[in-house]
């Protein structure tokens, strides 16, 4: 059997309803996949340390790639700082100058990155911060508006990932739904873009799915599979 790496997204990908609940079945595929040999990686807008507990409890591959690549957890105390928190703070706070209703996001603490309601025009905000020469990017997760140092996305982060462990493209495979996951998408073999994701996203994907979320995943396995990937 040929190992394959599984890098999925959380949020809109095994989450249902918008909640944040996770959808039990799907877990429960990717921790069979896990049992028969494949990595399953959550790479995530969320923080490391919540898709590393998710992984325990799931039981899926101990690794995580949190912050939108920022930051890599390899186990409880170990973690890879790819972005700078300082730099994210300097830009709230221009942003806070500059427009009415930029509310940090009552999160789990980042180490990174930081991370905003959705309650403000992005489009705005991307032109404010490149007229002060912002060293960062903003970003939309559809969970929530993410500002990251310049150059870290889940590609970047999940590319440290594939050096540390010798993965290769052709072994990947990345599951997504929000534009945040287009980085990831590159750098798999096969990406596949859920039911919820934008027309964009999907452009993007070498695989769309009709259902959404947690059945979507569902749907692409069973895709995978009848295309005789050995699962």
């Amino acid at each position: 059997m040929k190992i394959k790496t599984f890098a999925v997204d959380i949020d809109g990908t095994i989450t249902e309803n918008g909640g944040g609940r996770i959808h039990l079945e799907a877990l429960d595929s990717l921790r069979r996949l896990t049992n028969l040999g494949h990595n399953v990686i959550f790479v995530t807008g969320r923080s490391s340390v919540e898709a590393f507990l998710l992984s325990i409890f799931g039981g899926t591959t101990k690794t995580a790639v949190g912050e939108n690549g920022g930051c890599i957890t390899l186990n409880t105390n170990e973690h890879i700082l790819l972005g700078d928190l300082k730099e994210c703070k300097e830009a709230l706070g221009i942003l806070q100058n500059s427009i009415n209703g930029v509310i940090e996001k009552p999160v789990f603490p980042r180490l990174t990155e930081v991370v905003l309601e959705r309650t403000f025009d992005i489009t705005e905000a991307k032109k404010i911060l490149s007229e002060h020469n912002s060293n960062v990017e903003l970003s939309d997760s559809q969970y929530a508006f993410h500002i990251n140092s310049k150059g870290i996305d889940k590609g970047f982060g999940f590319e440290k990932i594939m050096n540390k462990f010798s993965i290769k493209k052709q072994d990947v495979i990345a599951i997504g739904d929000s534009a945040t996951d287009i980085p990831l998408f590159k750098k798999a073999q096969i990406s596949i873009a859920l039911g919820n994701a934008s027309d964009d996203v999907q452009s993007h994907a070498t695989m769309t799915t009709k259902s959404a979320a947690g059945d979507g995943v569902l749907e692409a396995l069973d895709k995978l599979a009848s295309k005789s990937f050995e699962l």
